[in-house]
């Protein structure tokens, strides 16, 4: 009797076990066997793939209309000034002292400076000097102060301490102080704008670089290619460096209109651009003394600054709300 009773176990227990597989192909796969995958599977389907820069700045774009006007009207700063041959209604170097100081007018719709010139055509002109200062010192010094940033919160030791240190003393000084210094040494002009700038801005960056950096590097995917033997070099050109990309760009908007400002007061001071050619600061200069007789020939560059500061401001402050993954929520 107990041996029945086991053998009927036996085969229930048999029926069971069979009845859970099924048969395709020539392997035996228990019917439940593929479920956590495919649970798994839909879960991943179900999470959003993370957004690439591109696709984050158009979302910016779509939901912060202020962003959208304020690049929009860099753009066309950036675009007049570059086509400023055509677009410009006057020759900006010509004088006509018969014509000195009129107000606006149907021809000259911003009026004449005090040689007579138009006044619209050399702010056209002078857009060009003030956006190559403020955006080509820009790229230089952060292109130093990245490099230096990705060694010293890479390598650490020494080199951290001497980069920090030289960082340091320069963020002591004003950087407009240090600029004129530049400026008084070596001489006027648009060339020794650039050295100057370039040399007093970089150091900023090279402090959030390294702070990012130093995040960075202890992450996992950071240490298991250390741990295979990958060369530091490698890893901090694939690996490091392209996640600062977005902290560099919200420090590019936002050196950009710092850099204008400095220019715009070293020109302001007479050590900046020189005539003949002209700059916005440098009209503000020349106009001032003529305020009060025509107002908007020294207003027009000045508000033009305000504006294109306010929009490199505004676009940088959108972009790091967007960007920075601690502001995100």
């Amino acid at each position: 009797m107990n041996s029945k009773k086991l053998n009927r176990a036996a085969d229930l227990a048999a029926e069971r076990i069979a009845g859970g597989f099924s048969m395709e192909g020539t392997d035996w796969i228990p019917e439940g066997a593929t479920q956590p995958a495919e649970v798994e599977a839909e879960a991943e389907s179900e999470i959003a793939p993370d957004e690439t820069i591109k696709e984050q700045i158009k979302s910016m774009f779509r939901h912060n209309k202020l962003a959208l006007v304020s690049a929009i009207l860099i753009v066309i700063f950036i675009l007049v000034t570059v086509f400023a041959p055509v677009v410009a209604p006057h020759d900006p170097y010509v004088q006509d002292l018969t014509r000195r100081l009129e107000g606006p007018s149907a021809e000259h719709l911003l009026g004449t400076d005090n040689y007579g010139r138009d006044v619209l055509s050399r702010m056209l002109y002078g857009g060009r000097v003030s956006l190559l200062v403020g955006i080509f010192p820009t790229i230089i010094s952060m292109t130093i102060g990245t490099a230096l940033g990705l060694i010293a919160g890479f390598y650490g030791g020494k080199i951290d301490s001497i980069i920090m240190r030289l960082a340091d003393v320069l963020m002591a000084f004003p950087s407009l102080l240090l600029a004129m210094l530049i400026s008084y040494t070596l001489g006027n002009g648009l060339l020794t704008i650039f050295m100057a700038l370039s040399v007093v801005s970089w150091a900023g960056t090279a402090r959030v670089v390294r702070s990012e950096v130093l995040s960075l590097r202890e992450k996992e995917y950071v240490e298991a290619a250390t741990s295979i033997g990958v060369k530091r070099g490698t890893i901090i050109r694939r690996h490091i460096l392209p996640n600062c990309v977005p902290t560099l760009i919200v420090l590019f908007t936002m050196n950009v209109p710092g850099n204008i400002l400095t220019e715009s007061s070293l020109s302001f001071l007479g050590i900046g651009a020189q005539p003949p050619s002209t700059s916005w600061g440098l009209m503000v200069y020349e106009s001032k003394q003529y305020l009060q007789m025509t107002p908007v020939s020294t207003l027009a560059p000045g508000i033009t600054i305000l504006l294109l500061v306010v929009a490199f401001n505004f676009l940088g402050d959108a972009l790091r709300d967007k960007l920075d993954p601690s502001l995100k929520n």
